[in-house]
């Protein structure tokens, strides 16, 4: 090993979501109850021991996790680094495969196993003094990711989330509230709400939804000032959600919803139980219930049994919709799910790009049509970061690294990241704002 490795201190890599993120911010919270100096995402990786958090959900996503793993297998080949640990959705789904696949790996864990992590990093270390809160930010001081559940029972044709993190299990209110308190007191501001299924909250634990009551209470918690939810199911969804966010003003008025297609053929053969008619009715009533609301969702082109007919539907449905924020991706086909075993992937990969194209070039024209409405508008907005000219924001519109940012110019005066300001909005463009502060 050269002396330019790091003794004794972890280097930890995460790659995909941001719930993976959070797994990481865990780690790294039982990391440092054990007294081991560890790295979140280094510029240089180079510690005597490294741990690759892996992403699993999609071809692209599994492509990156395994890339990263071989690079840090020629690093050990080469002595740049030590030790090599595996952990995360790729793991978890494949590890029998992966280990006889890349030996050279060290040890392989499941993608919760964090204290095993910990005792193979420390035997001695003692994971009863951890409580389920404990984690290291490693996001921006004023904003974090707050997971209030895990797991999903949808089972939808194409998603291979149920096979990687299991049956949907919410987290108690109190052990919730109290993790908020707690990065409350150490200068977090602003909660993005994460989970597999946000609209299933509180279903094992109190046998009904509770999602809205949950909202209703960390609003309620001094010092929480942005409450942004991600990550919706439109079937069954607790439409209460909508009277909280809007008689709370620190919920924000943004709901991620991943409705996936329109088409009522592609719906059924997705098993998204819903239909065209009920995805309608349930956007317009979110429209009626908070005026103002930005909706940001993930469509899917190219699944089997997707025509020229279907995907015109689902251009149509953009259009008609204009939805404030949106993404899109091809279908790829994941083993073991519904589609891979009962359908046939049908489309060809070019035309599957074509669609995709031609969806996300309409949801541009879409954005920057909304954003031109913006310009002129005073908007409060929170600064993340200073750069030479100007400073980067973003509204209650906009969640970190995936929606829009507002470039606040520089004047006489000076804004400070994690405070809120007036912003006159000056121009626009597709995925961004200018403006100056107010006087």
């Amino acid at each position: 090993m050269k002396k330019s490795v790091r003794k004794h201190e972890v280097d930890v890599v995460t790659l995909g979501c941001s719930k993976n993120l959070i797994d990481s911010e865990r780690l790294l919270g039982r990391l440092a109850k054990a007294g081991i100096k560890a790295y979140h995402n280094p510029d240089k990786i180079g510690s005597e021991s490294v741990v690759v958090n892996t992403c699993g959900f999609i071809g692209d996503a599994k492509e990156e996790s395994i890339e990263m793993i071989l690079d840090l297998v020629g690093a050990k080949e080469r002595g740049e680094i030590g030790k090599i640990a595996v952990m995360g959705c790729l793991s978890e789904r494949y590890r029998k495969e992966l280990e006889e696949e890349i030996p050279e790996v060290d040890r392989w864990f499941g993608k919760f196993d964090w204290p095993g992590v910990v005792k193979w990093l420390n035997p001695s270390s003692d994971d009863t003094i951890v409580k389920p809160w404990d984690r290291v930010v490693t996001t921006l001081p004023h904003n974090a990711y707050l997971k209030i559940s895990e797991g999903c029972n949808r089972r939808c044709a194409f998603c291979a989330i149920p096979l990687i993190t299991g049956s949907h299990k919410s987290r108690p209110f109190e052990e919730i509230e109290d993790e908020v308190r707690s990065l409350v007191d150490n200068g977090v501001r602003e909660f993005n709400v994460i989970a597999q299924d946000l609209s299933s909250y509180g279903l094992d634990l109190y046998h009904t939804q509770k999602l809205p009551e949950l909202i209703e209470r960390l609003a309620n918690i001094n010092g929480v000032d942005w409450l942004r939810l991600h990550y919706a199911y439109p079937s069954q969804f607790p439409m209460e959600i909508m009277d909280v966010m809007a008689r709370n003003k620190n919920v924000c008025n943004y709901l991620d919803i991943a409705l996936q297609h329109i088409s009522d053929n592609v719906l059924g053969s997705m098993r998204r139980h819903i239909t065209s008619s009920q995805t309608r009715e349930l956007l317009a009533e979110m429209r009626n219930k908070v005026p103002g609301l930005h909706l940001r969702t993930t469509l899917m082109v190219g699944f089997p049994g997707e025509g020229e007919k279907e995907f015109l539907e689902l251009m149509d449905f953009a259009k008609e919709q204009k939805f404030e924020r949106m993404g899109a991706f091809a279908y790829c086909e994941e083993d073991d799910t519904y589609a891979a075993r009962m359908l046939k992937d049908s489309v060809p990969p070019e035309e599957k790009q074509r669609r995709l194209d031609a969806l996300m070039e309409l949801q541009e024209e879409i954005s920057l049509e909304i954003q031109n409405q913006k310009v002129g508008q005073k908007l409060r907005v929170m600064i993340d970061r200073e750069e030479n000219d100007h400073y980067v924001g973003r509204t209650e519109w906009d969640s970190p690294e995936v929606d829009p940012e507002v470039l606040v110019k520089k004047g006489k005066k000076e804004l400070r990241p994690g405070e809120f300001y007036e912003v006159v909005i000056d121009e626009a463009m597709p995925f961004e704002l200018i403006g100056h502060a107010a006087d």
